[in-house]
């Protein structure tokens, strides 16, 4: 790191779980980001600002003026644009000393497996179901980490698959992708209050550093449920699924 740079993580540098060895795993890492939304832009914002080394952003939306009350990626003036465009100028004007990759459409398998083979993290932070099943089915061919957040009206929920690990539950084992409206609506349906999104995918950044960084507890095993309403938390135990049929 360059004395600018050390500049800029000093704070990270001044953590004796951090310290230099942390920061240059962090600008070393690479993330792909899968979706930048309400959670994906809190997300975003985080791992740019602590200098992870290539942020990769998957969308094929564009800014509407229903975006902005809670995807603090994009302003105003981005209505109309698309959302990889807008992320891209927000987190190099955050950070200039980071790669940003942007790819604006929907990833097939294939194409997705390219991009999950080269990162280090995954996260998963997109508000539709087919996205999310097909993102975990990947993470556990490539046994890559893979964070997976979800926000709806004032609750939120977070969990961390360490799929680079045998015992690790994944996102199939807590939910079957069979009948995916037994699972809940999206917040395009029901809607969501934005400080919520902002909790949870500002946790998905945190926990998206500590993998790299080999630090702390991640919340693998774990699934923490968000109640904005009642500022309350919730923990439950995940365990995988002996007959799952993606990890498995």
């Amino acid at each position: 790191m360059n004395n600018q740079e050390l500049l800029r993580y000093s704070k990270h540098l001044m953590l004796p779980q951090l310290d230099y060895e942390g920061q240059l795993k962090i600008t070393q890492s690479s993330v792909l980001i899968i979706g930048a939304g309400g959670l994906g832009s809190p997300a975003a914002l985080y791992l740019a600002s602590s200098g992870v080394g290539q942020i990769t952003i998957v969308d094929f939306d564009r800014v509407e003026l229903s975006n902005l009350q809670r995807q603090i990626l994009h302003s105003t003036n981005d209505i109309g644009r698309e959302k990889v465009a807008s992320a891209k100028d927000r987190l190099s004007a955050i950070n200039p000393e980071i790669k940003i990759a942007t790819i604006n459409k929907a990833l097939e398998a294939d194409e997705l497996r390219e991009h999950v083979m080269s990162c280090d993290v995954t996260i998963e932070a997109s508000d539709n179901f087919k996205s999310r099943f097909l993102t975990n089915r990947v993470c556990v061919e490539e046994k890559t980490p893979l964070i997976s957040g979800s926000a709806i009206r004032f609750e939120g929920q977070l969990s961390t698959f360490r799929l680079d690990q045998a015992t690790s539950a994944c996102y199939h084992c807590l939910f079957s992708d069979t009948n995916t409206d037994s699972i809940g609506e999206t917040c395009t349906q029901s809607g969501v209050f934005a400080p919520a999104t902002g909790v949870i995918g500002s946790l998905q950044a945190a926990e998206a550093l500590k993998v790299i960084c080999g630090i702390g507890e991640d919340l693998s095993g774990r699934l923490l449920l968000f109640n904005a309403l009642t500022t309350s938390w919730k923990e439950l135990k995940l365990k995988k699924d002996p007959n799952c049929s993606v990890c498995s």
